[in-house]
């Protein structure tokens, strides 16, 4: 994967009809997940720890910070959050692949400093299965 920029990383929502960006992200992470099943007994060689191939829960989860592109975004992340839904999401990764499935909006924060825009925090959980197409 050749150099990116941070800033082109997009988080979107489905509105029903498509994929919108929602937000002016600042910073971000994406982190993928497997719990793994310990299969060891007294048996396994040497006592070296065997692992279960395939077995584990896969997760995914997305954080991020930044400022509202408008307040449609705003209401829609909003009201995600206060119905516990689980909403169509995307998270495209320049240079590497599209993420895309139902998430969760574990946490939500808005802050302000007095002399700048409101911002806003936000990590999201997946909710099923989640689909990867490489760029």
């Amino acid at each position: 994967m050749a150099l990116q920029k941070g800033r082109d990383m997009l988080l979107k929502i489905s509105d029903g009809t498509g994929f919108v960006t929602v937000a002016g992200l600042r910073a971000r992470t994406v982190s993928l997940n497997a719990r793994t099943v310990d299969v060891t007994d007294s048996d396994s060689p040497n006592g070296w720890r065997e692992l279960l191939a395939g077995a584990g829960v896969r997760s995914l989860s997305v954080s991020g910070s930044g400022v509202f592109k408008d307040a449609a975004s705003d209401a829609q992340m909003r009201d995600a959050f206060f119905a516990q839904t689980a909403r169509l999401w995307q998270i495209v990764v320049p240079g590497f692949g599209v993420f895309s499935g139902a998430f969760l909006i574990a946490a939500l924060e808005y802050a302000g400093e007095h002399d700048a825009e409101a911002t806003f925090a936000l990590t999201l959980a997946s909710a099923g299965e989640v689909a990867f197409d490489a760029l």
